[in-house]
């Protein structure tokens, strides 16, 4: 078989490790901001993905109005809760990550008490709006009209998250807020204000990508731990603080799972881990690391 052969045979599987890996970037993104640019080790980030899945499942209904609501809701909850985490974990700056991780999985331990609690622990149904519940005809295959919709919409996403954070004014304005604080206080910029929005900012694309990847990754017991170690691995992999980084991260551990299962499925639990040992062994700082100051 050739390389053409090849990827006609698995076109569905590489379309799902974009659609999965962007999915991945959603929750990476906000993860590697707060930790890579504000030092914050936030492991309750996969219960704001398991909040915006939840929200599908009681808002959405497969109407286009539910839908919107949920997503609106899901902003709204996400940096809630962005802005609590922050009030929570701001005492413990000086103390190091261990305590900032034992304070946050606390947080997280209680979001899963509370979803099973719900959920009665059964995994829920999240549908996608009744006008993406279909097919269509993708190069000869069949594949979900939903996951492709998803793939621009996220896709958008990700530019728009580039463009503010590496080059807009404002991302300049968090990195200087980042690398000296004196510097830009003295400029009169309130610095606390500027990295609580990184935080409420982060967040809110978690529980935005629970939202838009419930279709996908339903509302389930353990999904918010599962999330949140793919999560930890596209941050290392792509390196700490950089979106670009992010993005590439994601799209890498997307594929390496979707084919990994599609192709080796007994070794599928084996490759992901594998897959950052050999990036991190090639490029210790991540695919795309921030440039440090000389």
């Amino acid at each position: 078989m050739g390389v053409i052969g090849w990827l006609d045979a698995n076109l569905v599987s590489i379309v799902d490790g974009v659609a999965y890996g962007l999915l991945l970037f959603t929750l990476a993104a906000g993860l590697s901001l707060v930790f890579g640019m504000m030092d914050v080790l936030n492991l309750a980030h996969g219960t704001l993905y398991l909040a915006g899945a939840y929200l599908t499942f009681l808002l959405s209904g497969g109407g286009w109005l539910g839908f919107f609501a949920a997503i609106a809701a899901g902003i709204a909850i996400g940096a809630a809760g962005g802005v609590l985490l922050t009030a929570m974990t701001q005492p413990l700056a000086g103390r190091g990550h261990l305590d900032q991780a034992l304070l946050t999985i606390g947080v997280a331990l209680i979001g899963a008490e509370v979803f099973l609690a719900l959920s009665g622990g059964d995994p829920l149904p999240a549908s996608e709006p009744a006008a993406l519940d279909g097919s269509i005809s993708l190069l000869g295959h069949v594949y979900p009209t939903y996951r492709l919709v998803f793939i621009g919409v996220a896709a958008l996403l990700a530019l728009l998250v580039y463009l503010v954070f590496e080059r807009s004014t404002l991302g300049a304005l968090v990195r200087a807020a980042v690398a000296d604080r004196e510097m830009v206080q003295a400029l009169g910029v309130d610095t606390r204000k500027v990295l609580l929005a990184v935080f409420a900012f982060g967040a809110a694309l978690a529980a935005v990508g629970g939202v838009l990847g419930a279709p996908i990754i339903g509302p389930a017991p353990g999904v918010d731990e599962s999330v949140l170690v793919l999560s930890l691995v596209v941050v290392v992999v792509g390196g700490l603080g950089s979106i670009r980084g992010a993005l590439l991260g994601a799209l890498y551990i997307g594929q390496v799972q979707s084919l990994g299962v599609a192709l080796i499925p007994e070794y599928a639990p084996f490759l992901l881990f594998g897959s950052m040992f050999l990036v991190l062994a090639l490029r210790p700082r991540g695919l795309a690391p921030v440039a440090r100051p000389a």
